[in-house]
């Protein structure tokens, strides 16, 4: 590997689990945007200062940052809150017995920011309404396409950019298994990319409603966002097919739940909320299924 744009050392205090924290960047095994290895996590990204290759390493009770790349300065200086040094998961005291056993379990689990909208938005649009699959393997096959190399030699694929995807006719794109509407979407999101980066400075409150403005984007859409790019850790996901159930069943023993009876079963965790829910994911915790699954569309063939 080439010298390092950039670097730190970060002492830290406290316990990080780098696989915990930054888990919910990948969208799918074969995601060419980031790789898990042994005591480290390599990342491509779009910074509004460039292109970069972050590696990310736990040794001696520091945390060791590289970066590559026109971002690096950028990516290193947001290092800390991509990884949640302001987290406060002490804070959390559940006195559910499920939930006190999987924070126990996951210590080194944090709740960061990306502080990056569109490279959050993206795979959310691919995922609205398909089987998670599905839209992993349309995201892989987009960024393998229309991805640049990510510098550093690391072997990985930046996200599309978004004038990329703008000059992007449909066509080229619906052999990935993307229809025109989630194509449109992305589209209208890619021309307002810049405008969207700026709401990664307020609160997240309003910036979901600004988010929920832009046309196919609903709540589900703009609390999917909140999570990685705002760091929001008390947002949660209405509209979802399977959280609803997974929160009942979990907290109540209820096999089914809808939106209203999973906000009154969070309520308790109020500032906490997301964490529960990453809780459960991490725990594996699922309700029982008594119907189908979601039928799995194929769209390329069309």
């Amino acid at each position: 590997m080439p010298t390092p744009y950039a670097s730190a050392a970060l002492p830290l205090p406290f316990q990080l689990d780098l696989d915990l924290t930054l888990g919910l960047l990948q969208r799918g095994p074969s995601d060419p945007t980031i790789r898990f290895g042994e005591r480290e996590v390599w990342r491509a990204v779009r910074t509004p200062e460039g292109p970069v290759s972050l590696r990310l390493r736990v040794q001696a009770g520091q945390l060791l940052a590289d970066a590559w790349g026109a971002g690096g300065g950028w990516i290193i200086d947001h290092t800390p809150a991509l990884l949640g040094f302001d987290d406060q998961p002490a804070a959390f005291r559940p006195a559910n017995r499920l939930l006190a056993d999987l924070h126990r379990h996951h210590p080194g689990l944090r709740l960061g920011r990306t502080g990056l909208v569109f490279e959050a938005l993206l795979p959310t649009i691919l995922e609205q309404k398909v089987p998670s699959v599905e839209a992993w393997a349309s995201y892989s096959r987009l960024v393998r396409a229309l991805g640049e190399p990510a510098p550093g030699d690391a072997g990985l694929l930046l996200p599309p950019a978004p004038q990329r995807l703008l000059a992007t006719p449909y066509w080229a794109v619906h052999p990935f298994g993307i229809e025109r509407r989630r194509f449109a979407v992305i589209q209208a999101a890619a021309a307002r990319a810049r405008r969207l980066e700026a709401t990664a400075d307020i609160d997240p409150t309003e910036a979901r409603r600004l988010l929920t403005t832009l046309p196919g984007i609903g709540p589900w859409s703009a609390a999917e966002v909140s999570v990685v790019a705002y760091g929001d850790r008390d947002v949660v996901t209405l509209g979802d097919y399977h959280l609803p159930h997974q929160v009942a069943w979990a907290l109540a023993g209820e096999t089914r739940g809808s939106d209203t009876r999973m906000l009154e079963l969070l309520e308790p965790y109020r500032g906490h909320r997301a964490r529960v829910i990453r809780l459960l994911t991490l725990g594996g915790i699922q309700a029982p299924r008594f119907g189908p699954r979601m039928r799995l569309r194929r769209i390329a063939p069309i």
